[in-house]
């Protein structure tokens, strides 16, 4: 499942690298891209939608409309 989400609160290559840690570490397959100037975090995983904004959440970060 491709997912697409927005995430105000990512300001570096440093939040960047501890959301792909969060989503890998939950779902080692995925492929995780995160566009720190979007502030977009687009996915690539057999894992559900709702478990993927789980582990960003549960890193720290806030998933616009969520």
């Amino acid at each position: 499942m491709a997912l697409k989400l927005k995430v105000p609160n990512v300001m570096c290559s440093g939040c960047a690298e501890t959301i792909t840690e969060a989503i890998t570490t939950m779902e080692p397959d995925a492929k995780v891209d995160v566009d720190v100037k979007a502030k977009t975090v687009s996915v690539e995983s057999a894992a559900s939608e709702e478990s993927i904004k789980q582990a960003i959440t549960a890193a720290g970060y806030t998933i616009e409309g969520y």
